[in-house]
């Protein structure tokens, strides 16, 4: 039987993190991955010759401002791993035309703000400010180990500076939805707008409990970091990290299916894979969402209550396209903006979620439109463009068509029919904002929330952030109530991913904590 100090089942950015920190570190790692690359939401295909697309993953904002960029970035240099940004990371524009722009520059959005509506940019600056003077408290509860003593003595620490009362009321404030924050702060519809999309990049609705936190940390870590995008496709991200992890005697095996972790006396011993080879390890670290963990790998029955309550997310909808020429916007100034959303404003991505949320296809999506190409030209050859588009809202199960125009299947299920009907849906729009832009495509390429699941098992039904991210489910309570950091009550298991604290998004969070725990 082989061997190993560290077995990872997964290859996901969590995986990946965890399994280079701890060969750094000098442990014997071996990671295996069911599909045939390695990386999970982290990949890059082409959609024709020499032109790369990333499928499902693009944004590293919270990869560079976080501590696992820390501790690997140096590495990831050493091999080549380039990240690239404009200085306008986002923006929007209305059904009418009108945009606005927010960039890496906090004079210039004070200024178009404050341009949108009077007074909207100088609330801007200091709702950032006031975050920013409780970014270490809300930062290390949302990305450190929310059971350690460096936690507590942060959480001892703002109690001493604000008094208990005061980091209550600190803590409550946090809680507030985006709406909230967007209708105290903001007079315009346009400036609304700009922010009211980016809770949905958290898994979150503009009602949700602490949505409306989430788009002042983006807001701050956009401003701060911009969008980066890996050069040459997110690929190079994983070539990156596997790299890191054989330098130190480990492996990344793919096409190697995990059938079974196996346990004995409550202990994790190894793991067996769909060939039947066995694999003793000391320690086992699971990139898998809960489902997949205590009912296929390691049956347990007493967790089947946790599992039954346990929530997934609304799908998400990719579409990507190569265009000839430039991205011809009829609005002027979107040509560098690297994540632009199309909206009808606040109102218009509430009732779009809402919809997907009731299992029908919204009748107005929120678009989500990537221009890679801005920050990195080698993207597509000379004369050429790429567009990355995403649409958080897409129901799992289809009931409806909230439009009345797309027959619903009778079992709920994605088609490819259905699929390329709601593609066409969402290019009309964008063909109301870009001149000539049906002549313009060269190739269309839809992904489905179906499709989705059909790249990573862990997208279930499309689901990004692998489950719900309601407060219920999120902090030290991801993914159950009973959790304690990354443990799973079968000694030497250990639970990582989008599943788990600090939850989704390209940080690389949970493999880091996990690693730092391990001794990494």
């Amino acid at each position: 039987m082989t061997s190993t100090d560290i077995a990872i089942i997964g290859s996901g950015i969590n995986a990946l993190v965890a399994g280079a920190m701890l060969a750094k570190s000098g442990k014997r790692v071996v990671v295996f991955e069911r599909e045939p690359v390695a990386g999970g939401c982290m990949r890059s295909e082409h959609l024709a010759e020499g032109v790369t697309y990333d499928p499902l993953a693009t944004t590293f904002v919270l990869w560079v401002t976080g501590a696992a960029h820390a501790a690997l970035g140096a590495d990831l240099a050493r091999h080549g791993v380039e990240f690239c940004a404009t200085d306008t990371p986002t923006g929007v524009v209305l059904p009418d035309g009108r945009a606005l722009v927010y960039k890496t520059d906090r004079a210039a959005n004070t200024a178009a703000f404050n341009a949108a509506s009077a007074g909207d940019g100088t609330q801007l600056a200091a709702d950032l400010d006031a975050f920013g003077g409780d970014a270490e408290l809300i930062f290390g509860l949302m990305g450190g180990d929310p059971w350690s003593k460096s936690t507590a003595k942060v959480l001892a620490k703002e109690g001493w500076r604000r008094k208990p009362r005061g980091l209550a009321a600190t803590m409550g404030g946090a809680l507030q939805s985006m709406r909230g924050w967007l209708e105290t702060s903001f007079d315009s519809d346009l400036t609304r707008a700009l922010w009211a999309p980016w809770c949905l990049h958290a898994g979150l609705g503009p009602e949700a409990a602490f949505s409306g936190q989430m788009g002042q940390i983006i807001g701050f870590a956009l401003e701060a970091a911009g969008a980066p995008i890996v050069k040459g496709g997110s690929a190079n991200f994983v070539r990156g990290l596997v790299a890191i992890i054989e330098d130190h005697g480990g492996a990344v095996r793919t096409s190697s299916e995990v059938v079974e972790i196996t346990v004995s006396a409550g202990k994790a011993t190894g793991l067996r894979l769909g060939s039947g080879e066995e694999i003793y390890a000391s320690k086992l670290l699971a990139s898998v969402t809960p489902d997949q963990l205590y009912n296929r790998l390691a049956p347990t029955p007493a967790k089947s209550d946790d599992l039954r309550k346990y929530q997934y997310g609304k799908g998400n909808f990719q579409l990507h396209y190569l265009l000839n020429g430039p991205v011809r916007w009829k609005t002027a100034g979107l040509e560098t903006v690297q994540l632009l959303h199309l909206t009808p404003g606040l109102d218009g991505v509430s009732k779009a979620g809402n919809e997907a949320e009731r299992g029908m296809l919204p009748d107005v999506p929120t678009i989500c439109v990537g221009q890679p190409c801005a920050a990195d030209p080698s993207r597509a050859p000379d004369g050429q463009s790429v567009l990355w588009l995403q649409m958080p809202e897409a129901p799992r199960h289809i009931k409806g068509d909230a439009r009345g125009e797309i027959e619903a299947p009778a079992d709920g299920r994605w088609t490819e029919a259905l699929r390329e009907a709601y593609a066409d849906r969402i290019e009309a729009i964008l063909a109301t904002h870009i001149e000539q832009f049906a002549d313009s495509i060269v190739t269309r390429r839809a992904i489905s929330p179906a499709d989705l699941e059909g790249y990573n098992m862990n997208l279930v039904g499309g689901d990004p952030y692998g489950g719900a991210c309601s407060l219920n489910q999120f902090f030290l309570w991801r993914p159950f109530a009973d959790t304690v950091r990354h443990g799973t009550g079968i000694e030497n298991l250990y639970h990582i991913g989008a599943s788990t604290h600090p939850g989704p998004g390209l940080s690389g969070g949970s493999g880091y904590l996990t690693a730092k725990e391990l001794g990494a």
